[in-house]
């Protein structure tokens, strides 16, 4: 089993930044990548970027490119999610998840944490 625990959302005026963070525990050893993914009220969850497990390479949605930056600190086991120039609509629930290496979806997931930009 794997657990992981995000924070660091909250209440920001457009323009903003926020940083959320996502711990992972458990038995991490086979474990190949790690992502964050959002889901706004009312419509589905979507992908918004994700990192292996080294930390080598990361992944991006298009809308939040050269806005959003992952990255992970492999002593700690937890992945960031350093966040610019917020628009309101990336107003979202926002989920940390972890798959493992032959997994075609993705295995583990967090709780969430809310992200709220304001206009």
């Amino acid at each position: 089993q794997v657990q992981l625990v995000e924070s660091g959302g909250g209440l920001v005026q457009a323009g903003g930044s926020l940083r959320l963070s996502c711990a992972a525990s458990g038995r991490t050893v086979s474990m190949s990548r790690m992502g964050w993914f959002r889901q706004a009220p009312g419509k589905e969850r979507e992908f918004v970027a994700a990192i292996n497990w080294s930390g080598s390479s990361t992944y991006y949605a298009d809308s939040v490119k050269g806005r959003f930056t992952i990255s992970k600190d492999n002593a700690k086991n937890t992945v960031y999610l350093q966040m610019n120039s917020l628009k309101p609509e990336d107003t979202a629930l926002y989920y940390c998840a972890a798959k493992y290496r032959y997994s075609t979806s993705w295995d583990y997931w967090g709780q969430g944490t809310q992200v709220t930009v304001s206009s």
